[in-house]
């Protein structure tokens, strides 16, 4: 398959790139590097990619950032930074991604664990991550041409946490989330919440 990984040089998207890269034409998109330059929060940026890119059977977006602080220190500007960069930008993915992809393809988004077990500072980053898997379990209902869409939830991340210098004890590695997406490729369901954690 041709698989366009939105965030490929992130933590879990080169993770993700190394497993598919195996059986699987793997086009890396991310902001700053890889094979081409995409900025989910500008649609003009998207629809440029999907230009460049062509037909393809399936899109991954494992990127997209959000505010974490206290409720009370959060400002509508930092709200809206999640809202552009990791709700409306993976949803626009899809959006504009729809007239483009090749029949029976499918796109899997990133949610992440704080869209059920929130934890203070986590109010915006649980606001996004339960909107993108809202909107996923909604608009699997109106695909046609066997496209497919879900979105993998994954735990913290070992590498992320040993980066901020936190307890990794709980975290799961990039690698091992990878799985999950794979699942989501190359299965056959739709409009599921994959929690990454099945695949530890």
């Amino acid at each position: 398959m041709r698989v366009i990984v939105v965030g490929a040089t992130g933590t879990i998207g080169k993770a993700v790139v190394k497993l598919l890269a195996r059986e699987h034409e793997v086009i890396r998109a991310a902001s700053h590097s890889g094979d081409i330059r995409v900025d989910m929060t500008r649609t003009d940026s998207i629809e440029r990619m999907y230009s460049e890119v062509g037909p393809f059977d399936a899109l991954i977006c494992a990127a997209g950032v959000a505010k974490f602080g206290p409720l009370a220190e959060l400002s509508e500007d930092d709200f809206q930074l999640g809202l552009d960069g990791k709700l409306m930008g993976q949803i626009n993915l899809v959006r504009m991604g729809l007239g483009r992809i090749n029949d029976n393809g499918s796109f899997t988004l990133t949610s992440g664990i704080l869209s059920h077990q929130p934890m203070p500072g986590s109010s915006s980053i649980s606001m996004i991550n339960a909107g993108v898997e809202g909107f996923v379990r909604a608009a699997a209902l109106e695909l046609n041409r066997g496209i497919r869409i879900n979105v993998v939830s994954p735990p913290w991340v070992k590498e992320t946490l040993v980066a901020l210098g936190m307890d990794t004890s709980g975290g799961m590695p990039a690698e091992r989330v990878a799985h999950a997406y794979l699942a989501s490729l190359t299965g056959t369901r739709s409009g599921v919440v994959i929690n990454a954690r099945d695949y530890a």
